[in-house]
């Protein structure tokens, strides 16, 4: 009896680790990629829709995952259930072994199981069917051997698998990853600046920001960050940068899913709705499920504001019978917004092309300069125009544009400074009838005297391009 305690407590003691082992892992070290899942996932609460989506082999795993993972809006409930699961997986199996096995190579045996499960639920685009999958099969052999006669235990296991596999389907997941996966943190990191990019929060996009990551979608971000706060002519350089890639970026079916889901959000805010439209399109296409609540929110809020009525009421109509949009949705219809929703909208139409043209994203200085001959007072079109100018070296057509409405930012001045010099004007004079300080000019001064001291100058930026360009 005592024999039998102890094992029980060795059990509990181990399976209650690995919960809280994992549930901390993925909420506070890698929760995003789970809360990614629920951008691309949509489950409706709506017969018609689950008869028609959830058919044919694996149909069981599918509704049950895809209803789990619309749970994953926040970090708390997406790490408990997928904690939840993996422990789930590591009791069954260690059960199962109790069969045939002693504690300790049950043990052995149902860790490799969870820590293989976790693995792969730090994978890119992976989906927790291919975790609820794995945990039914391993529960229905568990339920084959509890037959007294061992005679039946091999027939109720096959039985039990045949169906299992129409219900099912398969446990691996064989187009998105591998048979593991390993954690990639400085990847997770950027999962989140697109997270909280897509929703608008912008002070949890700069926290996330404080490291730089050199790569080209964390600036992406941090730039849109930035410009929200009406900071970019001062902060940009804070972060590394490459050419305008790192400032407005194609939404086109060349790129990767992250790529041109990230693409649209600068285009929305700064009022093309048609790059908006074709980045969350796109995407939806590209993503693993051919779907997702975060796509078909950002079409509904650009068919509102592009005046599309038909468009955005499909859209909405879908949504309504979301768990946690559906009031959004329904709020956003016509006849039912607010006042606050109307104006909100106004102002966004006030921004858009006046001029009916297609256009691509691969000339975005055409499109700034569209966007502010429709709505001058477009501070933000301002001032990705004179970044745009700066970060494709074009000093002249920068001193054009920042002649139309002179923006006092630090980067804006030393970038004067640089075109004063080369048109050999950099004088007293000329320095303040462009509005900069003189501090400004003894600061390039120490700049040339020593470089690396000044990394987060436009200086430094324009230095090294032209040395590249050698």
């Amino acid at each position: 009896m005592l024999t039998i305690k102890t094992q029980s407590r060795t059990g509990m003691i181990a399976a209650t680790l690995a919960f809280l082992g994992s549930w901390g892992f993925f909420l506070f070290a890698y929760p995003y990629h789970l809360m990614r899942r629920e951008q691309m996932n949509l489950f409706l609460f709506d017969w018609d829709y689950i008869l028609q989506t959830y058919r044919g082999s694996g149909w069981l795993a599918r509704v049950l995952s895809d209803f789990l993972e619309q749970f994953f809006l926040a970090a708390v409930p997406a790490s408990l259930i997928i904690a939840l699961l993996l422990t789930g997986i590591g009791v069954v199996v260690y059960r199962i072994c109790r069969c045939f096995l002693g504690k300790w190579p049950s043990l052995g045996v149902a860790t490799l199981f969870f820590v293989w499960s976790f693995l792969r639920e730090t994978g890119n685009l992976y989906q927790t069917r291919y975790t609820v999958a794995t945990l039914i099969y391993l529960a229905l052999v568990l339920l084959a051997l509890q037959f007294r006669k061992v005679w039946l235990r091999p027939v109720a296991g096959v039985l039990l698998l045949a169906l299992g596999a129409w219900t099912i389907g398969s446990p691996i997941q064989s187009v998105y990853g591998k048979a593991w996966s390993m954690p990639r943190f400085n990847y997770e990191r950027v999962i989140g600046l697109d997270v909280e990019t897509a929703r608008e929060h912008w002070d949890k996009v700069l926290l996330l920001s404080k490291k730089d990551l050199f790569m080209e979608e964390a600036s992406y971000c941090y730039n849109l960050a930035i410009a929200m706060k009406g900071r970019l002519g001062d902060d940009l350089f804070n972060h590394s940068q490459n050419h305008h890639y790192t400032l407005l970026s194609p939404a086109s079916s060349d790129q990767t899913v992250l790529t041109n889901t990230m693409a649209g959000e600068a285009w929305f805010h700064l009022g093309d709705m048609t790059q908006a439209e074709q980045s969350s399109i796109t995407s939806l296409q590209a993503s693993p499920k051919h779907t997702g609540t975060r796509f078909l929110v950002r079409l509904a809020r650009v068919n509102l504001i592009s005046g599309e009525d038909v468009a955005a009421m499909k859209y909405l109509s879908i949504l309504s019978k979301t768990l946690f949009y559906g009031k959004w949705a329904r709020s956003m219809m016509l006849g039912r917004q607010d006042e606050a929703a109307r104006k909100q909208i106004e102002a966004a139409r006030a921004r858009l092309l006046r001029k009916d043209f297609v256009h691509q994203s691969e000339r975005p200085r055409d499109i700034l300069q569209g966007l502010l001959e429709a709505d001058p007072a477009n501070s933000l079109a301002r001032n990705y125009l004179l970044c745009y100018d700066l970060m494709c070296y074009d000093l002249d057509r920068f001193m054009a544009d920042y002649e139309q409405e002179r923006i006092n930012a630090r980067i804006y001045h030393e970038a004067i400074l640089i075109w004063l010099s080369q048109n050999n004007r950099l004088t007293p004079e000329q320095v303040r009838s462009y509005g900069v300080d003189l501090s400004t000019v003894d600061r390039m001064d120490r700049f040339g005297r020593n470089p690396a001291k000044y990394k987060n100058t436009y200086w430094y930026y324009y230095m090294k391009a032209m040395y590249e360009q050698q």
